[in-house]
């Protein structure tokens, strides 16, 4: 990986030394609480990867225009036991209405959510961006959610796996709570196999009605570093039939 391909913001801030000099990103602990760290031309799985394993996703809206990658501060997460189905989402789980899968439609998904919302006037999934993610998928490390009703794919939500933590990307939903019932399989599933953390990226108050909260970045920061000493739980996934009860 050339770190040439990247270029620190602001521009004169030098990489750090120590243990994120095997990064090609600056330390993220030295971002402004916006949270910009870097930016480049490179879009690549090895790089996506470097960046979710110290903290950093990739965030812009043009292809032509440089990847700007990204570390907030403050960081939304939620413990995967941690996320709150209120009565009418339990309702409409138990109802079996929807059909939950895991990466049965991951490229689906990823172009689902990146078509144009009711409250924005454009995506930031770019083309750029949904094939990288792609080849991320190809690897064992991005995955997706389907939420199915009869054989049409009404929800969903993709994201990165490494060590015990699911970065969390991008959701989208054509029919009510679709993409909740898919969060909530998620997290059942994530608890079953002892994750720790979901991360949320940005707060919202919609993200935290189902549960997220906010920590400071710093403290992310640690957290996803010392997730870096566990095994990813690499290729396709299956849900369990008891993991969400």
């Amino acid at each position: 990986m050339q770190k040439s391909t990247l270029t620190p913001y602001p521009p004169t801030r030098m990489p750090p030394k120590g243990p994120l000099s095997q990064s090609a990103f600056p330390d993220p602990n030295r971002a402004a609480p916006e949270g910009l760290v870097a930016y480049g031309t490179d879009l690549t799985p090895s790089l996506l990867i470097d960046a979710y394993s110290h903290g950093i996703f990739p965030w812009f809206d043009d292809d032509a225009q440089p990847v700007l990658w990204w570390s907030p501060d403050p960081r939304a997460v939620m413990a995967p036991a941690d996320m709150h189905i209120s009565r009418s989402l339990g309702r409409r789980i138990r109802s079996g209405v929807y059909r939950v899968t895991a990466d049965k439609a991951f490229a689906e998904v990823t172009a689902a959510c990146a078509e144009p919302r009711a409250n924005s006037m454009g995506t930031w999934i770019t083309r750029k961006m949904r094939t990288a993610y792609r080849e991320l998928h190809a690897l064992g490390l991005a995955h997706s959610v389907e939420a199915w009703r009869d054989n049409d794919l009404v929800g969903g939500l993709y994201g990165v796996s490494l060590g015990r933590m699911f970065f969390g990307e991008s959701m989208f939903s054509r029919v009510p709570d679709a993409s909740k019932v898919a969060l909530a399989h998620l997290a059942g599933q994530l608890h079953s196999w002892d994750f720790t953390l979901i991360d949320c990226q940005l707060p919202t108050e919609h993200l935290a009605s189902l549960g997220a909260r906010e920590i400071a970045r710093h403290s992310f920061l640690e957290l996803v570093a010392a997730n870096r000493c566990h095994p990813d739980r690499q290729g396709h996934w299956d849900f369990d039939d008891l993991a969400f009860s």
